[in-house]
C-alpha cells in the first residue's frame, strides 16, 4: 500500500490527467438554452439543471406565462434576481411566440421528475393553466395573452405557436409520464382544448377553386380568413407552417374522413408547389452589411424547396419585404430581409420523404 501522501499525489495526478484545468467535464459544462431539452433524463436532478429551473421561476409571470427570446440558462445576478421578482405582475409580455412557455413548461416537468421538489410542478401546472386560459373560445391560439393590439391576436400558426400548444396539450391528454402530475381535470381540459383546435384547423384549411390546399400562418380569430400581420407577411398559403399542422394531424390515432382529407390535400398542395432545379446560397461579400448575401442559384442536381409564402390562387412564391409589395423574386426584395428572413427552405422535404409514407402505412395504405 502506497503511504497516504504519495496516494494522494497519484489521485490528484490521475485526476488532472482525466480533467486538465484548462478543461470541463460534460458535467460541468454550462448547457446552453437552445440545448436544454436534449439532456439525459439523470442530468435534470443535477446542480445545474436544478439552477436553471430556479432562472425559469423567477422568469414566470404571475399569470403563469414568460416572456419570450429569453436565456433563461445564464447565471443571475443578485440584483436581476430581485428585478425579476419585482417584475412578477408585467404580463403583458407573455406569449406563446418563438417557443416561449413551451420550453419551460417541459424543462419544469423534467426537472421535477428527477427532484420532486413540487414547486416546478407547480410553476408547470400554472404554465399549463396560462395555456388553457390563452385559447379563445371558438378553439384557436393568439401569440399574445393577455391580448394585445394589432395582428397579435390572430389565431397564430407562424413559428408554430398554436400547433405548440396543441402539442402539449395532447401529450396532457394521452396521460404521458412526464405529465402525470396534470391530473384528471386538466387532462380533460386538455382534450377539449385540442378537439376545438383540431375544428379550427379543418376550418382554416384554404380552398382554392374547391381544392383543399394548405393553411396561411394566421387567420382571423372570427372568420378565420387569411390575414396580413408583419409588413412583409401578407395573406399567403405557408410553405413552412403548413408543414407542422399536417404533422400535427397525422399523430392523430384514428382520423376522421375530415382529417384524411385535409393531410392528403395538403400534401399534393405541397408536391405542386416545390421548387425544383434550384439552390439557396449564401455568398459571402464585406461590401454588403452583416458580410454576405443570399441569392438564388440554378442547380438542376438541387433537392427541392418551398417558399414561406405562395400566392393565393396562383401558387406563385411571393417575396415581401418591408414595403409589404409582393414581388415574385427573392433578389427583387431589401438586402436586410434577404438575409433576416426566411423565405425559401427545404420545409417539406421529410414530411413527403418520410413522415406522409410513413403515415399512409400506418393507415393501412401502402
Amino acid at each position: 500500500m502506497y503511504p497516504r501522501p504519495q496516494f494522494a499525489t497519484l489521485v490528484l495526478l490521475f485526476t488532472l490527467f482525466l480533467y486538465p484545468p484548462h478543461l470541463k467535464s460534460q458535467s460541468q459544462e454550462n448547457i446552453p438554452w437552445g440545448q436544454v431539452l436534449e439532456q439525459d433524463a439523470s442530468w435534470y436532478g443535477s446542480d445545474q439543471a436544478v439552477r436553471i429551473a430556479e432562472n425559469i421561476l423567477l422568469h414566470q409571470k404571475e399569470n403563469g406565462g414568460w416572456y419570450k427570446n429569453i436565456d433563461m440558462s445564464e447565471e443571475l445576478t443578485n440584483a436581476e434576481k430581485e428585478s425579476l421578482i419585482a417584475e412578477k405582475s408585467d404580463i403583458i409580455g407573455t406569449t406563446l411566440d418563438n417557443d416561449a412557455g413551451f420550453i419551460q413548461i417541459e424543462y419544469l416537468a423534467r426537472v421535477y421528475q428527477e427532484t420532486g421538489d413540487t414547486r416546478y410542478e407547480n410553476a408547470a401546472l400554472a404554465g399549463i393553466d396560462y395555456l388553457l386560459e390563452a385559447q379563445y373560445e371558438n378553439g384557436g391560439w393568439p401569440q399574445y395573452y393577455p391580448l394585445r393590439e394589432g395582428y397579435y391576436t390572430h389565431i397564430t400558426y407562424n413559428d408554430g405557436a398554436m400547433i405548440q400548444a396543441m402539442n402539449l396539450l395532447r401529450s396532457i391528454s394521452k396521460k404521458e409520464s412526464l405529465y402525470a402530475f396534470a391530473g384528471n381535470s386538466r387532462r380533460k381540459k386538455a382534450q377539449q382544448a385540442i378537439d376545438k383546435g383540431l375544428e379550427i384547423i379543418l376550418a382554416s384549411q384554404i380552398q382554392v377553386d374547391g381544392q383543399l390546399t394548405a393553411w396561411c400562418a394566421q387567420i382571423d380569430r372570427e372568420d378565420l380568413s387569411p390575414v396580413k400581420a408583419r409588413a412583409y407577411e401578407l395573406p399567403s398559403i405557408s410553405g413552412s407552417e403548413s408543414v407542422g399542422i399536417v404533422r400535427y394531424l397525422m399523430q392523430l390515432e384514428q382520423p376522421d374522413e375530415a382529417v384524411i382529407q385535409a393531410i392528403e390535400s395538403a400534401v399534393r398542395w405541397f408536391e405542386e408547389v416545390k421548387l425544383e432545379n434550384i439552390r439557396l446560397d449564401r455568398v459571402e461579400n464585406p461590401d454588403l452589411p452583416q458580410g454576405y448575401d443570399r441569392i438564388v442559384v440554378p442547380d438542376k442536381n438541387a433537392e427541392p424547396l418551398w417558399a414561406r409564402f405562395y400566392e393565393i390562387g396562383t401558387n406563385r412564391p411571393m417575396f415581401v419585404g418591408r414595403d409589404s409589395v409582393v414581388r415574385y423574386a427573392l433578389s427583387e426584395i431589401e438586402h436586410e430581409r434577404r438575409i433576416g428572413y426566411s423565405y425559401l427552405g427545404a420545409y417539406a422535404k421529410e414530411l413527403l420523404e418520410i413522415d406522409f409514407p410513413n403515415w399512409k402505412r400506418r393507415m393501412g395504405d401502402l
